[in-house]
Order: structure tokens, then C-alpha cells, then sequence
């Protein structure tokens, strides 16, 4: 560990005692008063930095150390003790990396800038974050960026998810493989109340059309059962406007997000608050806000258990009504209202198109 300490010790010492004296006698140390007031000034340049930083390196920052937190959270359900967030070492940015490739199965890219994210809001909080734990982090990302299918992670439009794609997952049975961490392998049981969520938000996500930051927002409250079906209000997120939607029972009841709403609804006894909540592994109930990777999470890792051989993401919901819809006869403006998309968006008439592509196809009667 005296290696380790070493490069803070010889930096805190520079600070304090400033340039060599002339001679090469030692330097004196600063008075206190001189000590603080230059204090202040680094916080300061340190404050101004941040702020000049764009408004979106700003909000990937916050983001990098929300994921930071959630990262340490995992880290003491599995040590049963909770490191303090400033402890940025070699051991626990090393563990950051793999976590995010493994659990959050993040592209090396981002975790790249992520390990910058962290490092420079910590360095903001007053932590000195050794070189040694950054270099570490950044050896263990190198294989990970030559590995072709985790560099293709992210990349590429989303897969439409299909009613056959939600019944699979919302049937496929509780145990699922656990992550190859080089420590314990096996399989791993989901816990009811995780299995109920995950329906719900998954039929919910697709009745809905819904981005996972709204699928994250929704409320208990805002979602109203009548004899139809929902009427659920979807809030604004990022500037957008809300919206207040309805979502009729399904026709099976695996994939009703009526019926998979009411049965996760009654299992966690939810009367107020976030419509969807975390579910560790022993099945106990947080009381924060699933967040919006939490939510695009859930759906990836349901159609993993379930076998598929397409990845789904947070945004496959989105993208599968307006195509399922169009299959089934929908109008295209009633599935633009439900979704939320603005009346000249290319990317919801490219779905409408996708939907539309075996309907009167122009090789269709034609004589071949």
C-alpha cells in the first residue's frame, strides 16, 4: 500500500510547500492563512472547469458516477460492506470495468469514457485518484477492444420486438445462467417478484410505445384501470410533451399488460410512487426508482432467459408496436399518438414502412 500512497503524498506535499526556495534549501511551509486562501482558489478553478464543460459532457459525467453508485450498491450486496463512492483504488475501478462489460454489457467505448467520467467527478469531490487505478482499469479494457462482438455492442438500429418475442420471455422459466465472472458460475434463480416486474414493464414498455426514460417515469397513480383496459399518463421527459394514452387487455393473458400491470402492481403492494421499483436477488423490494438502464435491462435480460436469438433493448418495445400494429391494420396516426412521435418523424415512418413491407408488395400479383 506505501506504493500506492506515495504519488498523493508527493502531490499533496507540492502543493503545500509551493516552488524550491532559492539555494536549494528546503522550502518553508505556507501559514494557514495563505494555505486556505489558495485552497479556495483551486476549488474555484476546479468549479469553473465543471461549469465550462458543455451542458451534455456535464450530463454524461452525472451519468458516469449514477452508474458508479449503482456499481458500488452491487458491490456491497456481494461483500456485505459499503465502500464510501470516493474510493476510487485499482481494485475498485478495475471491478467497475468488468462490471459494466458483464452486467451492463457496455460497449469498451463507453466504458472508456466512463472510467473518465468517474475519475474527473471524483477528482471534483477532493479525491486524489491514483495514476496506478486508472492505467489498471484502462489494461483490463484492452482485450475487451478486440473482442469484435463486444465493440459491435450498441451499434445498429433496434430489433423490433414482437408479441411471439414477449410471450417467450414472459414464460421462460426462472432459473437463468449466471454472469462468467471467473468466480462462480452455475445458475441462478429469478426471484417471483423480479419475474412479475419484468412482465409488467415489458408488455407495458410495448403498450405504451414506450422510451425507457418514460417507461422509468411512469407512476403508480398515473396508471388508472377502467373496464377497457389503462389509461396511462405518460410524463414529460427531456422536453417532451406528456401524454395520456390508452391500453386495452391483450388477447393472451402472458402478454395482457393489463393483467401483468395488476399481478406485479398487487405483488408489490404498490398505492403511490414509481410504477416500477428494483428487485435484488433475494427478492426484497427497493424503494428508488428503477432507472431508465434499469428498465432497458430488464427487457435485454428477459429475452436472454428466454432463449432468443435476437437481443432485444429498452427501445425494441418501441419500435415493435408501430410494426405489429401496421401487420395488424392499425392506423398509422393512432400508433403516432400512442408513442408520442411528432407528425413529421422519419424514424416513426420508417417503422410504419417496416410494418407495411409484406402488405401489397410490388411484386405481389403481378403475373411471375
Amino acid at each position: 500500500m506505501t506504493g500506492q500512497l506515495q504519488p498523493y503524498e508527493d502531490h499533496v506535499t507540492a502543493e503545500l510547500v509551493g516552488p524550491p526556495a532559492p539555494g536549494g534549501a528546503d522550502p518553508a511551509p505556507y501559514d494557514s492563512a495563505t494555505a486556505a486562501v489558495l485552497a479556495a482558489l483551486d476549488q474555484g478553478a476546479e468549479e469553473h472547469l465543471a461549469d465550462a464543460r458543455p451542458q451534455k459532457t456535464r450530463a454524461s459525467y452525472a451519468r458516469d458516477w449514477e452508474l458508479w453508485a449503482e456499481f458500488h450498491q452491487w458491490l456491497a450486496g456481494r461483500t456485505g460492506h459499503t465502500l464510501p463512492l470516493t474510493a476510487v483504488t485499482k481494485g475498485t475501478l478495475v471491478a467497475f470495468v468488468v462490471w459494466l462489460d458483464e452486467m451492463k454489457k457496455a460497449a469498451p467505448s463507453t466504458i472508456d469514457r466512463r472510467i473518465t467520467g468517474v475519475t474527473v467527478t471524483a477528482r471534483r469531490h477532493g479525491t486524489e485518484v491514483p495514476k496506478q487505478a486508472t492505467k489498471a482499469a484502462r489494461e483490463a479494457l484492452k482485450p475487451l477492444k478486440l473482442d469484435p462482438a463486444r465493440t459491435a455492442r450498441g451499434r445498429g438500429k433496434a430489433i423490433a420486438a414482437t408479441p411471439a418475442h414477449l410471450k417467450a420471455m414472459n414464460t421462460a422459466p426462472a432459473a437463468r445462467p449466471q454472469p462468467e465472472t471467473g468466480r462462480r458460475r452455475g445458475t441462478q434463480e429469478l426471484p417471483e417478484l423480479a419475474r412479475l416486474r419484468d412482465r409488467a414493464l415489458a408488455t407495458l414498455a410495448f403498450g405504451i410505445a414506450g422510451r425507457s426514460e418514460e417507461v422509468s417515469s411512469l407512476d403508480t397513480e398515473g396508471i388508472t384501470q377502467v373496464a377497457e383496459g389503462l389509461e396511462v399518463h405518460v410524463p414529460s421527459v427531456k422536453g417532451r410533451p406528456p401524454r395520456d394514452i390508452a391500453v386495452a387487455y391483450g388477447e393472451n393473458p402472458d402478454t395482457c399488460p393489463v393483467r401483468c400491470w395488476q399481478a406485479w402492481k398487487e405483488a408489490a403492494d404498490l398505492t403511490a410512487g414509481p410504477a416500477f421499483l428494483p428487485v435484488d436477488q433475494k427478492g426484497r423490494l427497493g424503494t428508488q426508482r428503477l432507472g431508465p438502464d434499469g428498465c432497458r435491462l430488464a427487457i435485454t435480460r428477459a429475452a436472454q432467459r428466454a432463449g432468443l436469438d435476437v437481443k432485444l433493448t429498452g427501445h425494441s418495445a418501441r419500435r415493435g408496436l408501430v410494426s405489429t400494429g401496421r401487420k395488424r391494420g392499425k392506423r398509422a396516426e393512432k400508433l403516432r399518438k400512442q408513442g408520442g412521435w411528432a407528425a413529421n418523424s422519419p424514424v416513426f415512418w420508417e417503422y410504419v414502412d417496416e410494418g407495411e413491407r409484406w402488405e401489397d408488395t410490388a411484386t405481389e400479383g403481378i403475373g411471375l
